[in-house]
């Protein structure tokens, strides 16, 4: 998948449908598990939390926002700008042209995140996450405010992922 087709699925939900709730940067979240009650799951083991990415640059058309609108949790969690909605899109590729033009390459992304890695040395990996979000409590017009968030990913992520422990034969 390249990069425009990822921007594609990165903001086409957000600029169009509104679909920008964001998820918690580097953190992936949890499938729901709705048949099991809370007080029988498995304690989930603590996961190391990102930080803001102050590398990012602030961008002709976005404003930096250490508030990150007051939404999700993320001020000094993630690097916030803002722009209006309206221009997001826009935005948003230009932040992706910018980023690989400082040597990070598209990973992954979903309806409102791209995931950069730029590779450290061998088999080492930094990781960015850059997330699209706006106020859904209220109305989503071109004039309203949209926010992308910044915040590394911590780790190693392309270090390989040890293999899951079989389970015991019965």
């Amino acid at each position: 998948m390249n990069s425009n087709s990822l921007l594609i699925a990165a903001v086409a939900a957000f600029g169009l449908t509104g679909a920008a709730m964001a998820q918690t940067p580097y953190a992936a979240a949890a499938p729901a598990q709705a048949q099991t009650p809370a007080a029988a799951q498995p304690a989930a083991a603590a996961r190391p939390q990102g930080r803001p990415w102050t590398e990012a640059p602030i961008l002709t058309g976005a404003s930096a926002a250490p508030d990150c609108g007051n939404l999700h949790n993320l001020a000094g969690r993630a690097f916030c700008v803002t722009a209006p909605l309206g221009q997001m899109e826009t935005l948003a590729e230009a932040y992706i042209t910018s980023l690989q033009g400082m040597g990070w390459i598209v990973a992954d992304g979903d309806a409102n995140r791209v995931v950069f890695i730029k590779r450290t040395g061998d088999g080492a990996c930094d990781g960015v996450q850059m997330i699209a979000f706006y106020d859904t409590s209220k109305p989503a017009v071109p004039e309203s405010a949209a926010w992308l968030g910044f915040a590394t990913i911590p780790g190693n992520i392309c270090a390989p992922r040890p293999a899951a422990a079989a389970a015991p034969a019965q």
